[in-house]
């Protein structure tokens, strides 16, 4: 069809009705000039029962300040990834995670939009994890699983290595499990921050306490803020009493992954606890004193954190008592032979196979590779070949496509679109390495749009 046919507002209207997010137009009054089906769906409303009318006569439990919407037309300011709890109109609690942003022509501010996706799921996973850990926590049962005596966390002995400067890391982090001083750990994402702190964790005194970990990184703020300080009953919609994990982690250790991605205001809360020992549910009036080691983790320099602003200064101090960098892989040659035998010596175990090892090829190509995900890339390429073989030694022909073509039987020159590819593929992986797969951190890595690189993925990988 000539592209004169199409009518421009139709066009646009196709495309908001295809991505896969919910979208809501209001003018500068608050009426609804623009709902998409999949913020119908979200909110549990039909169209034609937003369409046209006021935004709080939709939804009469909002108002002038709690609509996020109405907010931004009041104040002509963006609001970026808020999560907002509300009831509908037929009384059916709904949450989301907005951005809300006025929409401009000419200079002139004509109405609000906001990006909405639908976390209900997501926070109603987080809780019942919550719940799970508060429930296994009061377990006192003889069947509690226990191997060697250890209750299933890593110990200081799961660590193998023969680098010295990486054994004298782990004599400094013995002695860091004969306190009770906060602890912070850093280095690049797989090189084993969490199994280090685990293991001060199973040396120390509070060995037998919890051990609860949460990555900073993966939820909304103000659900991680109620997963961390737990809930009041009717502090929010649907709220009802419940710990957080502070309090699920009493006498034990809580670890924070990630915590460069904690919002500022979040990490100021995080001091206060650290300085006073006590707590307070969101929306409740009573402090809860509470006795937690705190272990954090980073994947990137903390002081690089600070100067970009991802870490408050006063935390990192009060952190950096004890801090630790774990080195990369990389930098401990000598280990990747040791951690290849000994993963090839799992996957015989797990797969019921009888690999010896793999050919002086093959081992010279895994001394010279860089590991950018280092022991966790090197662990998932041995299950890799393990699982592909069909041969009692490993050899090149075994590895992953997107190491295969970097392996000395593969240098060639390629033509410029397929080396392009090539490329486009690497750097794609050692994001999601990078990331743990986490397909939004690793398109903010890369400064591309997550659906892009959802598109790469189905295309490249």
């Amino acid at each position: 069809m000539p592209s004169e046919f199409f009518n421009t507002s139709e066009v646009l209207e196709a495309i908001l009705e295809t991505i896969d997010e919910g979208i809501h137009v209001v003018d500068p009054k608050g009426q609804t000039i623009f709902y998409n089906g999949v913020a119908a769906n979200h909110d549990g409303m039909k169209r034609s029962e937003v369409l046209g009318k006021p935004l709080l006569e939709a939804f009469p439990s909002l108002n002038h300040k709690s609509s996020t919407l109405l907010r931004v037309i009041k104040t002509e300011k963006p609001i970026y990834n808020y999560s907002q709890s509300y009831v509908n109109a037929h009384g059916r609690i709904i949450e989301t995670l907005n951005t809300t942003l006025p929409i401009y022509v000419d200079g002139f501010m004509i109405g609000a939009i906001e990006i909405a996706k639908d976390y209900s799921r997501l926070k109603q996973l987080s809780e019942r994890l919550a719940d799970l850990e508060s429930s296994l926590k009061t377990i006192k049962s003889p069947e509690k699983k226990e191997v060697a005596g250890k209750s299933g966390l890593y110990s200081f002995t799961d660590i193998l290595t023969s680098d010295t400067p990486f054994r004298s890391l782990i004599s400094h982090g013995k002695k860091a499990a004969r306190s009770s001083s906060s602890v912070l750990v850093y280095g690049e994402s797989g090189v084993g921050k969490e199994l280090f702190v685990q293991s001060i964790h199973q040396d120390s005194s509070r060995r037998k306490e919890p051990f609860i970990a949460q990555n900073c990184a993966a939820l909304p703020e103000n659900l991680l803020e109620s997963l961390l300080f737990g809930t009041a009953k009717g502090s929010y919609t649907g709220a009802v009493e419940r710990q957080g994990l502070f309090e699920l982690a009493n006498g034990g250790t809580l670890f924070l992954d990630e915590l460069q991605s904690m919002p500022i205001d979040l990490q100021a809360k995080l001091l206060r606890v650290l300085e006073e020992g006590f707590i307070r549910r969101i929306g409740g009036a009573k402090s809860v004193q509470v006795d937690v080691r705190i272990m954090a983790a980073m994947n990137i320099d903390p002081k690089k954190a600070v100067s970009e602003n991802k870490l408050r200064p006063d935390l990192f101090y009060r952190l950096n008592v004890l801090s630790y960098e774990l080195p990369p892989l990389r930098e401990r040659a000598d280990d990747i032979e040791l951690l290849t035998d000994h993963f090839i010596s799992i996957f015989n175990r797990e797969l019921g196979l009888s690999i010896k090892g793999m050919d002086e090829k093959t081992k010279v190509f895994f001394q010279k590779y860089h590991w950018p995900g280092n022991v966790r890339e090197l662990k998932h390429t041995i299950e890799f070949m393990m699982n592909h073989t069909e041969k009692e030694v490993l050899n090149l022909e075994d590895l992953p496509q997107f190491l295969k073509k970097r392996s000395p039987s593969s240098e060639k020159i390629l033509p410029l679109r397929e080396a392009m590819m090539d490329i486009e593929t690497k750097l794609i992986t050692e994001a999601l390495l990078q990331t743990n797969g986490n397909v939004f951190q690793a398109s903010k890595l890369l400064q591309i749009p997550r659906q892009t690189l959802q598109y790469k993925i189905k295309k490249h990988i």
